[in-house]
């Protein structure tokens, strides 16, 4: 079977997908974040969320691994959770002032990581690398 002429766009697309997500874990790990901290954070900030299963849905990370994330962020004090007192099934999550803060330092190693990507493209080129990565995400969605 003869190699094809171009690296499988795929493929392309998924290594340099995990080099800018270590990458992007390592700008966070410097001022104490992970990304899935970065996560739960920024989607506090950012959608009116009620509770738990919303910020689920809002992050992309379901169940146990989302418990054990609120756990250590409840335990390093970013976060409180109580019961919503109309529905004892339903656990609200709250930014405390220790999250704020947090979510500020992880905020501005995200921009200083989105402008370390954006070093050296045009905003043309930008946009046209968002349009294309639209239409993957399209091709994907219709399979």
């Amino acid at each position: 079977m003869p190699r094809p002429a171009h690296t499988p766009l795929g493929l392309h697309l998924a290594r340099t997908a995990r080099n800018v997500g270590r990458a992007f874990d390592d700008a966070l790990a410097e001022v104490g974040g992970s990304m899935p901290t970065w996560l739960i954070l920024i989607s506090l900030k950012t959608h009116q969320l009620g509770n738990q299963r919303e910020l689920a849905d809002a992050v992309g990370i379901r169940g146990a691994t989302l418990t054990h994330h609120l756990n250590a962020m409840e335990a390093d004090g970013l976060v409180t959770r109580r019961r919503d007192p109309a529905n004892r099934r339903i656990h609200q999550v709250e930014l405390t002032e220790k999250g704020e803060s947090a979510f500020d330092s992880m905020r501005g190693a995200a921009l200083a990581f989105d402008q370390r990507l954006r070093r050296g493209l045009s905003e043309q080129e930008t946009a046209v690398f968002e349009e294309v990565l639209g239409k993957l995400q399209g091709n994907i969605a219709e399979a």
